[in-house]
C-alpha cells in the first residue's frame, strides 16, 4: 500500500475531512499497459454511446411510422419530439452530474442507465404525442445523466498513452447505435415481418431489454480509485488499483515500478461547494471554459439539427418512403464511427489542438459543400447520403474530442459536473434549437432555408476549430493531475 493519511484519520473506512492523502494512485493506474480490465470497461461503460446512437436513429427513422394512426405526428411534432428528448439530456446531465461528484461514479451509472431502460420501454407504450414526448425526456434524462457517469469513469481508469484515441473511439460508438437503429427500423416497419404501427412500438421496448443485458456487464466495473482517494476512502482506493494490477500480474505481465514523481497529496473532502467550481469554471479555468463550450455548441448544433431531421429531408425533397429511410442511414453511420476509428490515434501522436483544429475546420468547409450541393440538386438520395457520409467522416472526430477536451482539462472534483453543465449548455442551444429550427425550414420545403441552416452550423464549427487550435489544451500523453490540478490538492 503507497498511500497514506497525514492528518485526523477518521474511521478505519474513511479519513476524516482536512486530512491530507499522499498517494501514488495515479502513477500506478498510468503505467498500466493497455489490458482485458480496459477492454471491459469499454465495453460495460462504453455502450452507453451505443444505446444513445441507437434511441436517435429509431427516432429518427421511425418517423414515418409515428406519422400515421394513431400517432399521427406533424412535422413539427417530430421536431419536438427531438427536443424533448434533448431537454430530458441537458436536465439529466445536470443533475446525475452534480449527484456523480458527490457520491461517486459507479452509483450513478446504475441509476441512469436503470432510468434509461425503463423510460424508452415506456416510450414503446406510449398512446399520443404528449405521452411520448414524456417518456422520450425521462429517457434522455437517462441518457444525459450517463455521459456524465461514465465519462468521468472512463477518463479516471484508461492510461493516459491511451486516454484520447479511446475516447474517440467510445464516442463514436454512437454510430454503431445507429446503424442498428436504422436496420432494426428496416426489419420492423416491413409490413410482411409485422404491422407497422406496432414495429414501431417493439423498436422502443427492444431498447429496454438491451439495457437490461448492459446491467449485468456493469457488476464488475469498480468505483474509480482517483474519486475515492479524494473522498477519503483510501483503502477501498488501493484495494482497487490492487485487484486491477492483479489481473495484470496474474496474466504474466510483469509490470514496472511507480513513478515516483506520480505521487499526489490531496486534502480529503466529502463534497466540493458550488461556489468553488463556480471560480474554478469561470476564473482558474476560464480559458477551458470559452474551449469547452465552443466545442460543444458546435458540434451539438451540427450533429443534432442535422441528423435529427435527415429522415425528413429525404422524405420531403426526395420523396423517400419512411420505410425505407434506415437503408439511407446505415452508410451515415457507417461514415461517422469510421471518423474516430481512423483518426482517434492521431490525438494522442500529433496532438489534440492541431487535430480539434483539423477536424472542426475542414467539417465547417465540407459542410458548405455539402450545403450547396442540396441547394442546386445536383444529387439524388443516395448521392446525397455519400456527401453526407464523407462530412460526418471528420465531423464525429470533432464532436467526440469535444467530450474528451471538456473531461480531461477540469479537475477530478468537478470532472462530471463539468462534462454535465458544457453537455447541457452545447445541447441546449445547439441540440435543442437545432431540430426545432430545422423542422421548421424542412417544413417550409424550401432548399433555400434549409441550406442557410447548413451555413449557420458551418460558421459554429468554424469558430469551434480556431478557438480549439490556438487555446485548447496540450493534454496528450499527461496524467490528468497533471493536466489539471486537483482542487484539494495539498
Amino acid at each position: 500500500m503507497a498511500t497514506k493519511v497525514e492528518g485526523v484519520a477518521g474511521t478505519p473506512e474513511r479519513a476524516e475531512v482536512g486530512s491530507v492523502v499522499d498517494t501514488d494512485i495515479a502513477g500506478r493506474l498510468d503505467r498500466l499497459p493497455w489490458g482485458r480490465f480496459h477492454v471491459l470497461v469499454i465495453v460495460a461503460l462504453g455502450i452507453t454511446w451505443v444505446l444513445d446512437g441507437l434511441e436517435v436513429t429509431l427516432a429518427g427513422s421511425l418517423v414515418g411510422a409515428l406519422r400515421q394512426p394513431p400517432m399521427s405526428f406533424s412535422e413539427f411534432d417530430v421536431g419536438l419530439a427531438a427536443s424533448s428528448y434533448l431537454i430530458g439530456a441537458v436536465t439529466g446531465a445536470v443533475g446525475f452530474g452534480w449527484l456523480t461528484d458527490r457520491i461517486g461514479r459507479k452509483k450513478l451509472f446504475f441509476i441512469t442507465l436503470a432510468l434509461y431502460l425503463i423510460a424508452t420501454a415506456a416510450t414503446g407504450l406510449s398512446w399520443n404525442v404528449a405521452s411520448f414526448c414524456i417518456f422520450r425526456f425521462f429517457t434522455g434524462a437517462g441518457i444525459g445523466g450517463e455521459y456524465t457517469a461514465i465519462n468521468s469513469t472512463i477518463q479516471e481508469l484508461v492510461p493516459a498513452s491511451a486516454r484520447g484515441w479511446t475516447n474517440l473511439i467510445i464516442n463514436g460508438s454512437f454510430w454503431i447505435g445507429a446503424a442498428l437503429g436504422s436496420f432494426m427500423s428496416i426489419v420492423l416497419l416491413r409490413p410482411e415481418v409485422i404491422d407497422p404501427a406496432w414495429g414501431w412500438r417493439v423498436a422502443f421496448l427492444t431498447g429496454g431489454a438491451i439495457g437490461l443485458v448492459i446491467l449485468y456487464l456493469r457488476r464488475w466495473i469498480p468505483e474509480s480509485p482517483r474519486w475515492l482517494a479524494t473522498h477519503g476512502y483510501v483503502k477501498e482506493a488501493d484495494r482497487v488499483v490492487t485487484g486491477i494490477e492483479k489481473r495484470f500480474t496474474d496474466a504474466g505481465v510483469t509490470l514496472p515500478p511507480p513513478d515516483p514523481k506520480k505521487h499526489t497529496k490531496i486534502r480529503v473532502r466529502h463534497h466540493t461547494p458550488l461556489s468553488e467550481v463556480a471560480k474554478s469554471m469561470f476564473v482558474s479555468s476560464r480559458k477551458q471554459t470559452v474551449v469547452g463550450l465552443c466545442l460543444m455548441v458546435g458540434q451539438a448544433f451540427f450533429y443534432n439539427a442535422l441528423f435529427f431531421t435527415y429522415a425528413l429531408v429525404l422524405e420531403r425533397f426526395y420523396k423517400v418512403p419512411g420505410e425505407q429511410v434506415g437503408w439511407y442511414l446505415l452508410p451515415f453511420a457507417l461514415g461517422s464511427f469510421l471518423g474516430p476509428v481512423a483518426l482517434g490515434r492521431l490525438f494522442d501522436t500529433i496532438g489534440r489542438r492541431p487535430m480539434i483544429a483539423f477536424t472542426y475546420g475542414i467539417s465547417a468547409v465540407m459542410l458548405v459543400g455539402a450545403g450547396y450541393l442540396f441547394l442546386i440538386d445536383a444529387f439524388g438520395a443516395v448521392g446525397q447520403t455519400a456527401v453526407w457520409m464523407a462530412v460526418f467522416f471528420f465531423a464525429s472526430a470533432a464532436a467526440s474530442s469535444a467530450y474528451l477536451t471538456v473531461a480531461e482539462t477540469f479537475p477530478l472534483e468537478i470532472r462530471a459536473l463539468a462534462i454535465a453543465a458544457f453537455y447541457a449548455i452545447g445541447t441546449g442551444v445547439g441540440g435543442v434549437s437545432g431540430p426545432l429550427l430545422f423542422g421548421s425550414l424542412v417544413e417550409s420545403g424550401s432548399r433555400e432555408y434549409v441550406f442557410y441552416g447548413y451555413l449557420l452550423g458551418a460558421v459554429l464549427m468554424a469558430v469551434a476549430s480556431v478557438v480549439g487550435g490556438i487555446w485548447g489544451t496540450a493534454a496528450e500523453g499527461r496524467s490528468l493531475e497533471d493536466v489539471s490540478k486537483p482542487l484539494a490538492a495539498a
